[in-house]
């Protein structure tokens, strides 16, 4: 689909479903549940375990097709984390499991399919119940993990950092370091004269954002009519 036919009002309908879904079946499931979050498809998140908090202010986006699963392990009075700052993005087909716990910094954005674990999920020796060896990940603030990357356990990332896309994460990586590569290594460093624009920073007045937003979808749908939005599921055409 090229253009999204539908008018404005079930368009704001939709995001305020959205909105009724998340707080009303995932926030129960949430030690923590920010305000202002904002869900894309909530439908298809999946949160496992009772201590799982999401910061102020982040997006999750899920599609039916990739789903995003947030896993915190409790068996044997052991009890896993998963934390998620402010202001972080969360993509689809992200996955997050902990066993002791996973910890991310505000501002950072986590691309598809990207896997954190802090486990094995299965000792070396004993592969039938255990979960194996299991150490804290931490993600700093304003990290960038891209597409399909494994971050795995006990590494720390430091501050602004970026993974490339693929990366197998299995020690740490510095602040301000791009790293890639299966096991992951630092390729080159950020330049220190270079400002970064967090989220937090592009996000500093959400009432300004949303009124921007609320027009750019105003004008997009200006010419939309219930009519032609049923015409397009129905009825599809070249250039829809």
């Amino acid at each position: 689909m090229r253009h999204d036919h539908r008018p404005y009002y079930l368009k704001k309908l939709s995001y305020k479903f959205e909105k009724w879904y998340a707080q009303h079946f995932l926030a129960p499931q949430c030690e923590y549940f920010g305000r202002n979050l904002v869900f894309m498809k909530p439908w298809g998140v999946e949160i496992y375990g009772g201590l799982v908090s999401i910061g102020d202010h982040t997006t999750l986006i899920a599609t039916p097709e990739k789903r995003i699963r947030l896993t915190s392990w409790t068996a044997n009075e052991q009890f896993g984390r998963v934390e998620i700052g402010r202001h972080c993005l969360i993509c689809p087909g992200t996955r997050i499991m902990a066993a002791t716990g996973v910890i991310i910094g505000d501002d950072c954005m986590l691309a598809q399919n990207v896997c954190i674990t802090d486990a094995d999920w299965h000792d070396l020796y004993d592969r039938s119940a255990s979960i194996g060896n299991t150490q804290e990940v931490h993600i700093g603030k304003n990290v960038w993990i891209g597409d399909s990357a494994m971050v795995c356990k006990g590494v720390h990332i430091g501050e602004n950092a970026v993974i490339g896309a693929g990366s197998i994460v299995v020690k740490d990586i510095p602040a301000n370091a791009i790293a890639a590569g299966n096991p992951a290594s630092v390729v080159r460093y950020l330049e220190v004269d270079r400002p970064i624009k967090s989220r937090s920073q592009w996000m500093a007045d959400p009432k300004k954002m949303a009124e921007f937003y609320d027009m750019i979808e105003r004008s997009m749908r200006e010419k939309n009519s219930l009519f032609g939005w049923i015409r397009s599921i129905l009825f599809p055409r070249k250039g829809d």
